[in-house]
C-alpha cells in the first residue's frame, strides 16, 4: 500500500507541474485517495473471484441443461427459469421437512426438473404448441407450484445439514473462504462426472439421433427416428440437469426462493456463447460441454468485476444483456472483416 501511495506522490510531484503549494498538495491527496482504492479493489478481488468461481460451477450444471436444448435441439427453452427454482425449493424442503439425505434431496430436485421437462415436451410434442410459448407455459405454472409447495416466497436451511457442510467437515476447512472451497470442490466434482456421462450418452445411437435432430429434424425423420420422442427426452434431460442445480445452489445458499430462477436462461444462453467464442477452434462434443463450463466461470468473474467496481446488483440483467450482445457480434464482426481483407487480397 505504501508503494502504490509514494508511487502516486512521485508521479503528482514530476508530472504535474503546479503553481504552489496549496495546488500540490491537493494534487498528491487525490492521488493518495485513488491509489488506496485501487489497493482496497484488488486486495478484495481475489475472494471476488474465488467465490464467484464457486458459484459458477454449480451454476455450470444448469448451462449444460441449456446446452442440450439449446445447440443440439436449436430451442432458447424458457422451462428453465421456472424449473431451477423448482429444484431449489424441492431440495431444500425434503431436507427441511422429511428430513432426507442432502444427497437424495439433490436427486429428487433433479427428477422434479425431470417431470417439468416432461411437460414442455408433452405440451410441445403432442399438442404441436411452439417451443418457446410450451417453455412459457411450464414456466409460469411452476411459479405457482412452489409457491404452493414451499407457502411462502422463500424457505431457509437454518441449521439442517447440506452436501457442503459435510464437504467442509470431511476436510477441515476453516476460514471465511470454506463455502468458497466447498462449492469449488463439489461443482468440479459434479460438473466432471455430468460431462462424461453426457459424452458418453450422446455417442451412444439415441444420443447421436438426438443431436443429429437439431441438424436436420426432416433427414433423421426420414431415417425412422420419432422426432417428437427425443425431443422429449433431451427437455427432460435438460431440465433434470437445470433442478439438479437449483439444488446444488439453493444448499450452497441455505435456503430457496420462488423467483431464485429469474433470469436463469440469459446466463445460460451467456455462458454458453462465451465459452464458444473462447474456445471455437476446437470441435470436439467433449471440449464444447467443458466450453459451456469454463464461459460460466468467465460470465461469473465479469459480473465479480463489475460489482467490485460498485455497479448497482440491479443492473446486473442489463450488463448480461450487453455480455451475450458482445460475445455474438464479435465472431460475426471479425468473420466479416476477414471477408472483406480476403476479397481485396484477391483484387
Amino acid at each position: 500500500m505504501t508503494i502504490f501511495a509514494n508511487t502516486f506522490n512521485l508521479c503528482s510531484g514530476i508530472v504535474l507541474k503546479v503553481s504552489n503549494d496549496k495546488d500540490r498538495l491537493k494534487v498528491k491527496y487525490i492521488f493518495r485517495r485513488h491509489s488506496f482504492m485501487f489497493v482496497e479493489f484488488l486486495s478484495g478481488l481475489f475472494p471476488s473471484m474465488l467465490g464467484a468461481t464457486g458459484q459458477a460451477v454449480l451454476w455450470a450444471i444448469m448451462v449444460l441443461g441449456v446446452f442440450i436444448t439449446f445447440r443440439l435441439l436449436n430451442i432458447a427453452d424458457l422451462t428453465v427459469d421456472g424449473s431451477f427454482a423448482f429444484g431449489g425449493c424441492i431440495c431444500v424442503l425434503m431436507i427441511v421437512k422429511y428430513n432426507i439425505n442432502p444427497i437424495l434431496a439433490l436427486l429428487t430436485a433433479g427428477i422434479a426438473g425431470l417431470f417439468a421437462g416432461a411437460v414442455t415436451g408433452i405440451i410441445h410434442t403432442v399438442f404441436d404448441i411452439p417451443s418457446i410459448l410450451a417453455g412459457i407455459l411450464t414456466q409460469i405454472s411452476l411459479w405457482s407450484v412452489n409457491l404452493a409447495l414451499v407457502g411462502v416466497s422463500n424457505i431457509s436451511l437454518n441449521k439442517a445439514p447440506n452436501v457442503f457442510t459435510a464437504v467442509s467437515k470431511l476436510l477441515n476447512m476453516s476460514g471465511p473462504n470454506a463455502g468458497a472451497n466447498a462449492n469449488l470442490i463439489v461443482g468440479f466434482i459434479a460438473a466432471a462426472l455430468i460431462i462424461g456421462l453426457l459424452y458418453w450418452f450422446f455417442g451412444t445411437e439415441l444420443g447421436s439421433a438426438l443431436r443429429a435432430t437439431g441438424n436436420n429434424e426432416d433427414m433423421i425423420r426420414a431415417l425412422g427416428f420419432d422426432v417428437n420422442r427425443g425431443k422429449l427426452i433431451a427437455l427432460m434431460l435438460s431440465n433434470g440437469l437445470v433442478g439438479l442445480s437449483g439444488g446444488l445452489v439453493a444448499q450452497s445458499q441455505k435456503y430457496a426462493d420462488i423467483n431464485m430462477g429469474t433470469g436463469a436462461i440469459v446466463i445460460g444462453l451467456a455462458a454458453i456463447v462465451i465459452g464458444e467464442v473462447l474456445l471455437s477452434r476446437y470441435i470436439n462434443f467433449a471440449v464444447k460441454l467443458t466450453a459451456a463450463v469454463f464461459g460460466t466461470i468467465v460470465y461469473f468473474w465479469i459480473r465479480a468485476i463489475v460489482l467490485r467496481l460498485g455497479l448497482n446488483a440491479n443492473y446486473m440483467r442489463l450488463v448480461s444483456a450487453i455480455i451475450v450482445f458482445i460475445a455474438l457480434a464479435v465472431p460475426v464482426i471479425l468473420e466479416r472483416m476477414r471477408v472483406r481483407k480476403s476479397y481485396h487480397a484477391d483484387i
